[in-house]
């Protein structure tokens, strides 16, 4: 049963679609015919030489004759079209791996078919089979304008030397968009620490910093991705803002806006993937130091069709348009929400830092790195320590304390001595017996401070008073002169302590003495 003739409106649509530089893939899908049927017909349209225009305008009848009848290929041109058509499935599926170029399938063919076609005719027919043909605009990029960042889809690999296990590693790009200048290095992850490492490699192998960098909507640079305009992490826009440039993420699903950075992964395949392919690394250092060998030889090769290299444009075009480089290093600062504890203290790494006391209870934003941390409140900064990573658990600035919090931090036996000898020798005296009893040296100290704030409470005589009873009883604790204020013994003089410990009756009217009862 012969096949179904297809409706000519169809082709017509075929022929527009691919007028506006539509794919064989997305024509397929559109138009409900088969991929490889497409193909055929915009083969046979190609090989009339009429323009679209022209074609629009002959009726179904010549349109039928001129794509759907079969026209023997010329004699001149048929062995070497049928040995190339045989050819194209398996050169179409050698593309699909890393770091294979239409450059090295080209070479492949003609190393095989020295009578084949020239470059152009090759990539034509090449392009027509694998559905490529678009047709784009060229962006023109000003020097020192744009970096654009990305990273690769396909990973590289380092062993451990202990376990042998196998682990991948992520490859960060970066490109200068008027010389297209080339920075590569291997990282550990595309977490913001090693993404932003790897950035400040790039401005520093570059030796200058452009007016933006556009990166991919990643997470480590851009929070959320809008159309047009994305908000980025705090984290990259503070490392932007170190080095004084600007971040410009790609819109989404808008490949074209960093298409130079998506070409140059495309080129560091072949010419770095496939040779760092050949060898095993143990560590990224070496893994680095190969690829910078392999990126030197990708910069200084000629641009094709060109007598300049991206490193020649680069030193020619580009390199004194760049601004100057931050002298100091970006030391990156993570970023967490806090609630201040009941102490007045916030926790990073289970170290504890003060901040000042009337934020307690209150959230509040932590920035800190290697050397430092700050607490902000909104906008204000309220706190700044000196990162510790000693011994030291507690790291408090005596400012932030509040009043009744500063005093526990100063308890010493020295404190305690000076502040009774400016009362009294014998309170000092009594004091020295307390901080003397085999107690916990805190409770000493709270015993101490209750004594000596009955100063305040009660006046400096009444103290010193009732620390010589207390003195007589060789009893040496808060208690007992608190009892001997509250009772006012301290008011009782002496001379009639000592009268009352031998017998003796004290004088007194209401007294009746003993002649009474004879």
């Amino acid at each position: 049963m012969s096949n179904k003739p297809i409706e000519m409106y169809k082709i017509r649509q075929i022929l527009r679609l691919y007028g506006d530089g539509r794919g064989s893939r997305y024509i397929s899908k559109l138009t409900g015919v088969a991929r490889n049927t497409v193909k055929k017909y915009l083969l046979a349209f190609m090989h009339s030489g009429l323009t679209l225009d022209e074609a629009d305008k002959l009726n179904d009848s010549q349109l039928a004759e001129l794509i759907l009848t079969e026209r023997p290929v010329r004699a001149t041109n048929n062995e070497r079209s049928a040995h190339l058509e045989a050819m194209l499935p398996a050169l179409s599926q050698k593309l699909k791996k890393r770091g294979v170029t239409k450059g090295m399938l080209y070479e492949e063919y003609i190393r095989n078919y020295p009578d084949g076609y020239k470059r152009s005719r090759f990539l034509e027919l090449l392009n027509r089979h694998t559905g490529m043909v678009k047709p784009s605009v060229r962006i023109p990029h000003q020097a020192g304008d744009k970096m654009f960042i990305d990273f690769t889809g396909k990973k590289l690999q380092i062993v451990d030397k202990q376990s042998g296990e196998v682990k991948e590693v992520e490859v960060f790009v970066s490109v200068l968009g008027c010389s297209q200048y080339t920075f590569v290095t291997a990282v550990a992850s595309q977490k913001k620490e090693d993404f932003m490492a790897a950035c400040e490699q790039a401005l520093h192998f570059y030796g200058g910093v452009p007016l933006a960098i556009v990166p991919d909507n990643l997470k480590s640079a851009v929070t959320k991705a809008g159309r047009y305009e994305s908000e980025l992490n705090e984290s990259f826009a503070a490392f932007a803002e170190h080095y004084g440039t600007h971040v410009f993420p790609a819109r989404v699903y808008k490949p074209k806006d960093k298409a130079l950075v998506e070409g140059a992964v495309k080129i560091i395949y072949s010419t770095i993937f496939t040779k760092i392919d050949e060898q095993v690394y143990t560590d990224l250092d070496s893994l680095n130091k190969d690829i910078l060998l392999h990126l030197e030889a990708h910069n200084n090769a000629l641009l094709t069709g060109c007598d300049y290299s991206r490193h020649s444009q680069f030193e020619t075009l580009e390199k004194d348009t760049l601004k100057p480089l931050n002298p100091y290093r970006y030391d990156p600062m993570a970023i967490k929400m806090a609630t201040v504890g009941k102490t007045g203290y916030i926790s990073i790494d289970h170290r504890y830092y003060s901040v000042p006391y009337k934020y307690i209870g209150k959230r509040i934003k932590l920035m800190y790195n290697q050397s430092k941390i700050e607490a902000y409140s909104g906008y204000e900064l309220i706190a700044a320590h000196v990162r510790h990573y000693g011994k030291e658990k507690y790291i408090e600035d005596k400012e932030h304390l509040a009043s009744w919090q500063r005093y526990p931090a100063e308890w010493n036996p020295e404190k305690f001595m000076a502040d009774a000898e400016q009362i009294s020798p014998v309170v000092a005296g009594y004091i020295k017996n307390v901080l003397a009893r085999s107690e916990y040296p805190e409770k000493n100290y709270r015993s101490c401070q209750g004594i000596l704030n009955f100063k305040k409470r009660v006046g400096a005589q009444r103290l010193i008073n009732a620390c010589k009873r207390a003195n007589e009883y060789h009893v040496y604790n808060y208690g007992m002169i608190e009892r001997i204020l509250q009772s006012r013994a301290d008011f009782i003089p002496m001379e009639e302590d000592t009268l009352l410990a031998e017998g003796a009756m004290p004088e007194h009217d209401n007294i009746r003495g003993g002649d009474y009862y004879q």
